[in-house]
Order: structure tokens, then sequence, then C-alpha cells
């Protein structure tokens, strides 16, 4: 459920915002769980523009002036590798607005963070897989993403959300989780538990690769579902990549796999009948292809090689996080019955299971893009 905010509010933080014209409507947008989303309209000279106003949550982004500073690095380092390819820099990246004293964002007298971005008019982000083509784009998209970020140097953002993707610090916390037991619940979820213990040199193998240098730190995305391609609603290509509030240092096959994790799954991320369960070696195959295409040779071959890693990787963090969440008595994630977390770890669990039966085609896929 969305929450209220006042119209003064919101129309103070319009008023901040470098833009010409006269505001003509503003309304809530888009289907978002985290940021307060509206579009607004202005009018100039007859004609209609525009923009998309976010209130940024900052109990879940507790450094907004950090998170915005990586946008802002990021996004101008895309327009020029656009501009230098001769494409389009204001529908194939976001556009930050400034406000009026030329920051990115405004902080209101209640303390809330806003920014503006320029609308991205004529396309279109999509919730589901609805045809592979779509989900191709995105691979496309998110792999072309990768190849324009390849020269920048990750060291130079913020860790929005500190040790996002450290699997092996997770594992710790998910054994004081199972220790502490705070609401009594381990007992009844030993196989669980032994599932993941079993599976820690699987969950440590990613970053002590990077640790040893076999790795390269990249930018990354770390939020690589379909949703946040935006495909051009004319020629159905993937267009532009939004929603950058994680953009920070990372692996990029962990934006590979969590993109596999979503959208190669048959069943959806809380399916309680596990036999719907399994991974799609053809969606699977179709985004390798476009990844890699997206990437355009901007990517190791020791990276292109442990893609399967990166996946079956952060379907074991994710499994581990719902359990974790669900033995400390659903404090983190949201849930809309009782053990709605544990369906969501059985759920992974069964997925890395088919991810270990088919991991030689996993493979062999990967092997046939290289």
């Amino acid at each position: 459920m969305a929450r209220e905010i006042k119209n003064e509010l919101i129309e103070n933080a319009i008023a901040q915002f470098q833009v010409e014209g006269t505001v003509e409507s503003y309304e809530r947008y888009g289907n978002g769980h985290i940021n307060d989303t509206f579009v607004v309209a202005y009018e100039k000279d007859g004609k209609i523009k525009r923009f998309i106003l976010q209130r940024i949550n900052h109990s879940i982004f507790k450094e907004p002036e950090k998170l915005m500073f990586n946008i802002a690095q990021v996004t101008s380092f895309l327009k020029d590798e656009v501009r230098k390819l001769g494409g389009d820099e204001l529908r194939e990246v976001l556009t930050i607005i400034n406000t009026k004293n030329g920051k990115p964002f405004y902080l209101d007298t209640e303390g809330s963070y806003w920014r503006m971005y320029l609308f991205i008019e004529d396309a279109t982000s999509f919730e589901q897989v609805s045809k592979p083509e779509d989900f191709y784009q995105s691979a496309v998209a998110f792999g072309r993403f990768q190849k324009l970020l390849s020269a920048f140097d990750a060291t130079s953002l913020y860790e929005v959300i500190p040790n996002f993707h450290n699997t092996p610090l997770r594992y710790e916390a998910f054994l004081k989780a199972v220790n502490e037991d705070k609401c009594n619940r381990a007992k009844d979820v030993k196989e669980e538990i032994e599932f993941f213990i079993k599976r820690k040199e699987d969950m440590e193998y990613c970053k002590k690769c990077l640790d040893e240098g076999k790795l390269p730190l990249r930018v990354t995305h770390n939020d690589t579902k379909l949703n946040n391609v935006m495909i051009d609603n004319k020629s159905g290509n993937g267009l532009c990549v939004i929603d950058l509030d994680t953009v920070m240092p990372g692996l990029s096959i962990f934006d590979f796999g969590d993109s596999i994790r979503f959208g190669a799954n048959t069943a959806t991320e809380d399916e309680k009948d596990l036999s719907k369960v399994s991974l799609d070696l053809d969606l699977f195959e179709l985004y390798v292809k476009g990844y890699l295409t997206g990437c355009e040779g901007s990517l190791t071959d020791t990276e292109i090689s442990m893609l399967p890693h990166g996946a079956k990787t952060m379907t074991l963090e994710c499994g581990m996080r719902f359990l974790m969440d669900y033995l400390e008595g659903d404090v983190y994630f949201r849930i809309h019955r009782e053990e709605h977390n544990l369906d969501r770890c059985h759920t992974q669990m069964a997925l890395v299971l088919d991810m270990e039966r088919k991991w030689d085609d996993m493979k062999e896929k990967v092997s046939k893009y290289r």
C-alpha cells in the first residue's frame, strides 16, 4: 500500500527542480515498492513534457547523498559513451534533473530526499516475461550496460548497501541466526539448514575468485530484473537500464545470475508446488546469448566461464536469506501468509537442485557463445 504524502510536500519538491514550463499535473506512477514515484507533466509553448519525481526511501537507503553521487557519476559516464556511439543519450540513459541550486537531489523540511528524471517516452517496462524476446532484450540491455561501463573505475563508487552480495559474510550471519534460534524454529527446518551448510564452498567460491584476482571488480546494477529495462515500443529493443539505486562495485556474474534466478525459473518465487520449479534451459541459453551480445567482448574468459556459478550462487544466497528471515521471525521480507519465507526458501532450493542436475548443460550452453 502506497504511503500517503501531503500534496504540499509534493508540490514543494516539484518546485525545486530546474524545469521550464507550467506544472499541468502530477500523479502516482508505477508499481515500485521502495520509493514513492510520481509522473509530473509540464506545459511549455503548447507542448507537454513529462518527468519522474521520486521520494527516496531512506529507511532502506541510509545515505541518499552517496546513492545519488553514484547515479550521477554513472549516468554522466554512460551519456559520454552513448554520444561517442552516435546514440540518443536522452532515451538510452537516465537523465537527472538538477535542483535550482545545482544538486541531483532535494532535501525537504521533513528530512526526505527527492530526485527527478526525464521521462522516457514511447518505451515500456514489463513486470513479467510474457514472451522470450523481451527476456532476450533485457539481457542485451544489461550486457550493454556492462560494456559501456567497462572502463569505469568501480572503486570510485560507494557501497550503498555494504556487503550486499558478500555471500560468505551472509553465510556467517545465517549461522548466527541458526545458533541464536530466536523464534525456536530451527528444529523444524533441520534439512533446510543442512542444505545450505553442505554448499558452503559453493557460496564462497566467487568471492574467493575475486579476492585472488581471478574475477575483476566491476560496476554492477544489482537488481537485474526485466522490469528495470525500458523496451522501445516501436523496435522492441532494450533501450535503457533504469532503477540505478543499487549501482555499486560488484561482480558481473552476479548481475547475470540474479536475472537467471528470477527470469529463467519456470515457477514463481514463492511457488508451493515444487514440481513446477525448474531451470528453463532455453531461457537460460537465450539470456546467455543476449548478455554476451550486449557485453561485446568486454568480459574476461573467466567471467564468461563462471556465469553458471553466478546463477547458482545468487540462488543459494537468496534462498539462504529467506530461511534466515524465517528463523528470525520474518522481519525483513514482507510475508503474506504463514511460512511464506519458508516457501520462498524451498523454491530457491529446488532451483539450485535443478541447476546441479543441469550443470553440464549450463556450461555447454555458455561455451557456445564464448
